[in-house]
């Protein structure tokens, strides 16, 4: 297995966990505090998951609706505050137990570490939503499982810039013709080919209509027992779930397993 395939790297919102629906609620009820008549609908978030960093989708969303404020010399710092509040509120809901982690995610970890696949971590999200998350849903050694672990904190140019997968391949010194990606977005996707990986993306409700031409593969998930993964473009998934057997197999295919474009906007039927 270690000739294909020595590690994989995980994107984390969206990916780990379907986390995306309470960085909404979040963002919402955040600017309801500061007295800002904004508010982020699913479609709306569907549109704004294009930009990676939810200080970047403020100032690009205030522009649109609020150009007289996003003009004003002191906007960037109060959107700075803006977003640290969010990032509180954000956490608040996270320890409230509420989000845990994708199906088929915390067995492909353990299958992994079995086999001695190194693991990293690449996200454009904070450490400390990373680690409420993550504390809330494996053992308190987590940490230990990752050979490198890169956020917004440590690397702060976002996707699609590869910045944050270079940073853990270079920490780690993962091979990248022998790494996999796990992603999400698009910009994910582009960041992660742009470091040379193959990427197996999990779409989810906000992604789901993404253009992922270059994934390995496009799912609705990793996939178990009770929520069999469904293929949306590339190899087909025999068992209903990923294990490292079916990623090796997306390792092997190289660059004739990457599907099309995806069309049209898909649901989970």
């Amino acid at each position: 297995m270690n000739r294909l395939l020595q590690g994989i790297i995980f994107d984390v919102d969206g990916t780990l966990a379907d986390t995306e629906e309470v960085h909404r609620q979040a963002f919402n009820l955040t600017f309801a505090d500061f007295g800002l008549d904004w508010e982020w609908t699913p479609a709306l978030y569907e549109q704004l998951l294009c930009i990676s960093g939810g200080r970047e989708r403020m100032l690009i969303h205030a522009r649109e609706v609020d150009p007289v404020r996003a003009a004003d010399p002191q906007f960037p710092d109060f959107v700075r505050r803006l977003h640290e509040a969010k990032t509180a509120c954000y956490a608040g809901l996270l320890r409230s137990g509420g989000v845990r982690l994708r199906p088929g995610v915390e067995r492909v970890l353990h299958e992994a570490r079995r086999e001695g696949l190194k693991l990293g971590i690449a996200t454009s999200s904070a450490w400390s939503n990373l680690k409420t998350l993550l504390d809330n849903n494996l053992p308190p050694e987590w940490p230990s499982w990752f050979s490198a672990i890169e956020t917004a904190d440590s690397v702060t140019e976002k996707k699609p810039s590869p910045a944050v997968y270079q940073a853990v391949i270079r920490r780690a010194q993962f091979d990248p013709g022998r790494t996999l990606a796990l992603e999400d977005t698009q910009n994910g996707l582009k960041a992660a080919r742009a470091a040379g990986l193959t990427t197996v993306i999990t779409a989810h409700r906000f992604t789901l209509h993404h253009n992922f031409e270059g994934a390995a593969v496009v799912l609705d998930g990793l996939g178990d027992v009770e929520h069999p993964a469904r293929v949306i473009a590339g190899p087909r998934c025999e068992q209903g779930f990923v294990d490292l057997r079916y990623l090796v197999g997306l390792m092997s295919r190289g660059e004739e397993s990457a599907p099309g474009p995806v069309q049209g906007r898909l649901s989970y039927g």
